[in-house]
């Protein structure tokens, strides 16, 4: 990483001027610092959607949409998915290296062992609705993590802030599965710690008293992969939240529920479960062809979602991975369910057509993702749950990194003020 004074910023008007210093990291374009900017020449910067502006340093991911490079700790995301499991790309996210097997045994057994929710919240699940949306009471319950805790709540003690991360790692599946069950008016499940993380969440999800619950390997193995590939995503928008409100000295849970809010919008990570809506409006196989081409009409304002993505301008590393689990799971469960034509057949349609090759709009994550956990059985309302329980590790190492950075400052942005000019208070009788 090098500074160096390069960039020379000339107010005319004022003849202001300030130095910027041209900040590089290890991977990807340069930076102009301008955090004296104002100081010097009395301007902001004027960026919407922050999509030009670095907020923050940060070694835990890294990005080259252009390339499609996605990097956890500098392993390439095909190698973890590939070798690695999901807990240990937790620890990775969160210790910033591998673990060793007996690094890794204890962190397994630390997550195991606080997976259980305290009886009280389980009454808390009864003042919603019943129809009351997943994410809705995720974040709620969420939150209110802070009030079953509130003795180890100092965000400046590392200690505190550890078992923060291991808590909300082990509690966010039991907390989705129940999240679940009370929409349905199941009854609630105790996690069975003999299990494997991904194994357990499933048996929390869909196991009933009456009898035990037979599991695909291949479910568990496609449940494990996805939440690698959502693990981490940089500076999105729920990580940016989480780390603006992380920087008000918010405690943990508060932050992290605000990071499930965010990652609700249907921009963000609610596109998964926008995909199976859409495929629901597309119906039957026949009609993809007539998709296809209202996708292509630029007069019709009707658009594919699941194809192309915002960041990745060539392809999506995450969904080349998740496109062969896809397909076996599909072939494996033997899945009967028109809608999962109806995908298979857009997908073929998307591949194949000079339309969408030569933009590049090709299936991503959102896309293979939302088709198995329709597969898997996951209602469409839960897609956005299943999102949350990965990104928690990528959330809570930001949350880690950001009060372990020294001179860290509240968030702030700038405005332009666009509303009236000073103006005197006209009584009522004379408006």
């Amino acid at each position: 990483m090098s500074d160096s004074k390069i960039v020379k910023l000339v107010d005319e008007s004022s003849n202001r001027s300030s130095e910027l210093p041209l900040i590089s990291g290890t991977l990807g374009p340069a930076c102009i610092d301008i955090g004296t900017l104002y100081k010097d020449t009395g301007h902001f910067t004027y960026d919407p959607g922050y999509g030009s502006t670095a907020s923050t340093k940060s070694a835990i991911t890294y990005i080259d949409g252009d390339e499609g490079v996605l990097l956890y700790r500098g392993y390439p995301i095909e190698q973890l998915a590939e070798k690695s499991s999901f807990l240990e790309v937790a620890y990775l996210l969160l210790n910033g290296e591998l673990p060793k097997p007996a690094e890794f045994a204890t962190f397994e057994h630390d997550i195991t062992h606080h997976t259980m929710m305290h009886e009280a919240q389980k009454n808390f699940f009864q003042g919603f609705h019943h129809d009351a949306h997943p994410m809705a009471m995720l974040a709620a319950a969420v939150a209110s993590l802070s009030a079953f805790y509130h003795d180890d709540l100092d965000v400046e003690n590392p200690a505190d802030r550890k078992m923060a991360a291991i808590r909300l790692i082990a509690k966010m599946p039991t907390i989705a599965a129940a999240c679940f069950r009370y929409s349905i008016g199941w009854p609630m499940r105790y996690p069975r710690n003999n299990l494997e993380y991904v194994d357990r969440f499933l048996h929390m999800m869909f196991e009933v008293p009456s009898e035990p619950l037979q599991l695909n390997p291949v479910a568990a193995k496609a449940l494990d992969l996805l939440f690698i590939l959502h693990a981490d995503h940089e500076q999105n928008a729920s990580t940016s939240t989480v780390r603006l409100v992380g920087s008000t000295g918010a405690n943990p849970y508060a932050s992290i529920a605000a990071g499930i809010t965010a990652l609700w919008g249907p921009a963000h990570g609610g596109a998964n479960e926008a995909v199976l809506k859409q495929l629901k409006e597309i119906g039957t196989p026949d009609n993809v062809e007539t998709a296809v081409k209202r996708a292509k009409d630029k007069n019709d304002s009707f658009r594919l979602m699941g194809f192309g993505h915002r960041v990745y301008k060539n392809f999506d590393p995450r969904a080349k991975i998740i496109r062969e689990m896809c397909h076996k799971v599909l072939a494996e469960l033997g899945v009967n369910d028109p809608l999962l034509d109806v995908a298979m057949k857009l997908e073929e349609a998307a591949l194949k057509d000079d339309y969408f090759v030569e933009r590049k709009l090709y299936p991503n994550v959102d896309f293979y993702s939302g088709i198995i956990y329709k597969a898997l059985g996951i209602p469409t309302e839960m897609f956005t749950v299943m999102f949350a329980i990965a990104r928690t590790s990528g959330w809570i190492a930001h949350w880690i990194e950001q009060h372990e950075t020294p001179g860290s400052r509240i968030g702030r942005p700038r405005q332009i003020y666009t509303g009236a000019d000073v103006r005197n208070y006209t009584p009522g009788d004379k408006r």
